[in-house]
């Protein structure tokens, strides 16, 4: 393979997108910084990517549009030749008990964060399979293993990620291409910093590690399910949440 390496993070303008960016970035790496709002953050990433000897490009699409996604990795391929790593981690909230969940809050959430996976594995893997070498990775979280009241669009989408993980996996394996998840538990992000901190306080009692994660733990997994060295895990799911969930 040649020494050029090019990664495509969705959702990488800020928490933990921006994160596994950052750390995803060195010398020879072309770092697809995706945004669909708010350029400016997009822009901090990218310096942030810059810093550390990576370079960034930043690619605007809606990850839920089939066309946009369609049109913005035709592009990508034609540009850079390859895509070595997809990490697909772009996904939004609309939390409500289900009694008042409105059909448009569940499916929005769905959408976004699992027909917004399946649109961008899918506009990648022929290029993956005609290289003969891929890293997939899935940002999945913990209720999507355990649940959470208020949640039941995202816990399902989530959950319906890790499904979709070890299908493919399987699928893709004999051509040198993994996939798997990272399912983060409670991470410091803008919309974990939103909550009132009786919340907060809750949810850290429920941790054994005693602290919150941060988008650098998970990036971590990320970096390392990305790499070479974890050529022989496939279809598998890091938890990473300081002990919240053993499993």
């Amino acid at each position: 393979m040649s020494e050029k390496r090019v990664a495509v993070v969705t959702g990488a303008s800020r928490g933990i997108g921006r994160g596994i960016a950052v750390a995803l970035a060195r010398p020879g790496y072309d770092i697809i910084v995706n945004y669909n709002a708010s350029p400016g953050p997009a822009e901090e990433t990218a310096a942030a990517v810059a810093a550390r000897g990576g370079s960034a490009h930043l690619h605007r699409f809606n990850i839920a549009d089939a066309d946009s996604v369609k049109e913005a990795f035709k592009e990508i391929i034609k540009t850079y030749g390859r895509v070595d790593v997809l990490v697909n981690n772009a996904g939004i909230a609309r939390d409500n008990l289900l009694v008042l969940m409105k059909a448009s809050e569940w499916d929005e959430v769905l959408d976004t964060n699992l027909r917004g996976a399946f649109l961008c594995t899918q506009a990648v893997v022929k290029q993956m399979l005609r290289q003969r070498y891929g890293r997939i990775v899935n940002v999945t979280s913990v209720v999507g293993v355990i649940g959470n009241a208020g949640q039941c669009n995202y816990s399902a989408a989530k959950a319906g990620l890790i499904g979709f993980t070890r299908s493919i996996a399987r699928e893709l394996v004999s051509r040198n291409i993994t996939v798997n998840a990272v399912a983060p538990g409670f991470i410091e992000t803008d919309m974990t910093l939103a909550l009132p901190e009786t919340a907060r306080q809750s949810l850290l009692q429920q941790i054994p590690a005693g602290r919150c994660g941060t988008p650098e733990d998970i990036a971590a997994a990320v970096v390392f399910l990305a790499s070479e060295a974890a050529g022989y895990i496939t279809g598998q799911v890091i938890h990473v949440n300081g002990g919240m969930f053993m499993g």
